[in-house]
């Protein structure tokens, strides 16, 4: 069970199939596994913003082509966004990569910053 700090994995349920995600929590570090298939590297598109990861994948639709006769035609590509709250993260460590149509990310815990103490004069 991830600590309470992971407050919410925001939804577009519209845009959901074919972006299962993973998350889960090993030595201080988050780990997001998001399944991508049909997309590339280039087509993927990775932000964080206060404690926020947002993945998206794009890709153009290919224009009709007429001499083709379709008997069943599903494989329609989408545009895709998942999004992820996580808090206080070190945003400038996140490590991404992308292999067999699945992405990985590394999401670092921030470290805990000691009190400081404040001497009274």
């Amino acid at each position: 069970m991830l600590p309470s700090r992971f407050l919410y994995d925001i939804l577009d349920d519209t845009n959901m199939k074919g972006m299962d995600a993973d998350v889960y929590l090993k030595d201080g570090v988050y780990h997001i596994e998001v399944d991508v298939p049909g997309f590339k590297k280039d087509e993927i598109k990775i932000e964080c913003h206060k404690g926020t990861i947002n993945i998206k994948a794009e890709k153009e639709e290919e224009e009709n082509d007429e001499t083709k006769k379709y008997i069943r035609h599903e494989r329609k590509y989408k545009n895709f966004e998942r999004s992820f709250y996580f808090g206080d993260i070190d945003e400038d460590n996140i490590k991404a990569e992308f292999t067999n149509g699945t992405l990985h990310l590394s999401v670092p815990e921030k470290a805990e910053v000691a009190k400081k103490q404040i001497s009274i004069d």
